[in-house]
């Protein structure tokens, strides 16, 4: 097997990482994101190893794994409870031109937890050992994981972590919250200084990406100021508030609106390609119409439509 150079390895400190977010990140909104700043890394959308596996569910696995030379470099996020599977996908992923693997440890989606993967690995962690081993053992690209403090508890933090250190991932994202917390608590900044303590210890040359509450480029800067061990920093619900988060451009208007038109042709010229339902694209609208007069209601007017021509239309009638 190959030595591939390990694209953590390549990054300066602090760089920047768009999270992976399901129904968000998919390849049409990461070239939107690329077009207004892109991140140093971009992650797909999760995909589950066991629809890969399977002679039925491969197909659609493809189609989420699919990406485009604006979103180079990227990290391929897969999650499931089977090692076997894992070992499969991963031995396909640098063929499709990934520059990594993760291993998503952390969702907290109930029906993702349900089927044994995402957080709930957490309660498992002799399985999520053996899928990392299996998937680090089928391919020559670097294995991250993401994962959160713990699944129902904080004290939860330090004896998982501890087990994931001890794999040596290539890199590891912490969400600092539990499983149980959501996002209806503050991240656990608090926890920072024993959290790189714990990874000097064991694990130094992992890379311990920070996410939870990151909102854009310059707050995470101010946190790196106060922690300069954190090598990189993970941003999700930041683009919604801003979409040129990874950047130090205060967008106009105009930009913002721009920036709506460039997403629904990259939207229309993947579903030329495979069937794209019409009813997630609307909730992007909040990212690019608010914080202006008639923002609200201009959104309102959207929402009624069903089609990329019907949201040009009400577009190109407006006087911005």
């Amino acid at each position: 097997m190959k030595i591939k150079k390990d694209i953590w390895n390549t990054l300066e400190k602090p760089f920047f990482v768009l999270a992976p977010m399901e129904g968000v990140t998919d390849i049409a909104f990461r070239q939107v994101i690329a077009k207004a700043g892109r991140p140093d890394i971009f992650f797909t959308e999760f995909t589950n190893v066991s629809s890969y596996a399977s002679e039925k569910g491969r197909k659609n696995a493809l189609e989420r794994l699919k990406i485009t030379p604006s979103d180079s470099p990227i990290i391929a996020q897969i999650w499931g409870k089977n090692p076997e599977h894992f070992s499969e996908l991963s031995s396909a992923l640098e063929s499709l031109g990934f520059s990594g693997i993760d291993l998503n440890m952390g969702c907290p989606d109930r029906h993702v937890n349900r089927a044994g993967g995402g957080a709930a690995m957490i309660k498992t962690p002799e399985l999520a050992v053996d899928c990392f081993r299996r998937a680090k053992n089928s391919t020559n690209l670097p294995v991250s994981i993401k994962t959160r403090l713990g699944y129902t508890y904080l004290n939860e933090w330090k004896p998982w972590l501890t087990v994931l250190l001890n794999e040596h991932p290539a890199a590891l994202t912490v969400h600092l919250r539990t499983r149980k917390e959501m996002s209806k608590v503050p991240a656990h900044f608090e926890l920072i200084p024993e959290i790189l303590k714990l990874k000097k210890e064991i694990s130094p040359e992992t890379k311990l990406i920070i996410n939870g509450d990151i909102k854009d480029k310059t707050n995470a800067k101010e946190l790196y100021e106060k922690y300069p061990e954190i090598d990189g920093f993970m941003i999700g619900r930041g683009v919604f508030q801003n979409p040129f988060c990874f950047t130090d451009h205060i967008a106009t208007k105009t930009e913002l609106l721009d920036l709506l038109y460039f997403h629904l042709d990259k939207f229309d010229e993947e579903a030329k390609e495979t069937y794209h339902s019409f009813e997630p694209l609307k909730h992007y609208f909040k990212i690019y119409l608010n914080n202006f007069p008639g923002a609200s209601e201009l959104r309102n007017q959207l929402m009624q439509t069903h089609s990329t021509e019907e949201v040009r239309k009400i577009l190109d009638n407006q006087s911005f």
